[in-house]
Order: structure tokens, then C-alpha cells, then sequence
């Protein structure tokens, strides 16, 4: 596998990042913005949820979630990309945390498997998929 240009591997991982904090903080703009125009997210927890429109019910609902007193904190580790032209795959590893009135558990870990596009300049997720190591319910989810 051929090691992808610093830049790419950077605003790859910096993408990562700002879907992250945008999920945990219930920032929908934002978590809407990391996905392309089509882009789709997966997942066995919370279902499938296509393009901007389906993106921003996915986000809204999680921004409902905090605002009910949940707090979520992903982790992510061990990114895998792999970049040919505009396109490119990553992977990693996810650790959630969930805590409700000072209460902290650890939610099953997983992986992001994910295709991602360069659109303007910018990479954009087109494909997300998460997958649990264990099954989980988020309350009110």
C-alpha cells in the first residue's frame, strides 16, 4: 500500500475529528457538512440514513439525545487511509463513552469503515460505516 500525501492524511483525520466532536457536541451543521450531497451513513445501532436530508435526522436526533442530559465521547484510533486520486478509503477503530448524571459506561467498541471523496478541495465522507463489536441500545434513540 502506497503512504498517501501528508496533506490528505491530515484533512482525512481532521474530518474524523470534526464528525466526531460534532456528534458529541450536537452540532448538526457541522456533522452535516462532513458528508458529501449523496453521502450515506450506516449503522446496526441507529439504522441507515441517506444524503444531506438523512444526514441532519440522523444529527438532529443525537442533538436531541444531549440535550436530554447524555453525553457521548468517541474515540477514535489506528486510521487506516488509503487515497487514489479524489477518492479514498479509511478505516479505524471507535470507543464511545456514554455518561448520564456523572455515570460513565463503555459502549461496545467498533470500527468506521468509510469512502470518502474530495470535493472543492475538501474530503468529504460519501460512505459510513459503523460497525459494534456488541450490541446497544442508546436511550431515546
Amino acid at each position: 500500500m502506497k503512504m498517501p500525501p501528508i496533506e490528505d492524511r491530515m484533512a482525512i483525520n481532521d474530518l474524523f475529528v470534526r464528525y466526531m466532536r460534532s456528534i458529541d457536541d450536537g452540532d448538526v451543521d457541522t456533522l452535516v457538512s462532513c458528508f458529501t450531497e449523496d453521502g450515506a451513513l450506516e449503522s446496526p445501532a441507529v439504522g441507515k440514513y441517506q444524503g444531506h436530508q438523512g444526514i441532519r435526522e440522523f444529527a438532529t436526533r443525537f442533538s436531541i439525545f444531549q440535550k436530554s442530559g447524555y453525553q457521548l465521547r468517541h474515540v477514535i484510533s489506528n486510521m487506516q487511509i488509503e487515497v487514489e486520486g479524489d477518492h479514498a478509503k479509511a478505516y479505524c477503530y471507535l470507543v464511545a463513552f456514554l455518561t448520564y448524571q456523572k455515570k460513565s459506561q463503555l459502549l461496545a467498541p467498533g470500527y468506521y469503515d468509510c469512502r470518502l471523496r474530495k470535493e472543492k478541495g475538501e474530503w468529504k465522507f460519501e460512505y459510513r460505516l459503523v460497525v459494534q463489536d456488541g450490541d446497544y441500545t442508546l436511550p431515546g434513540i
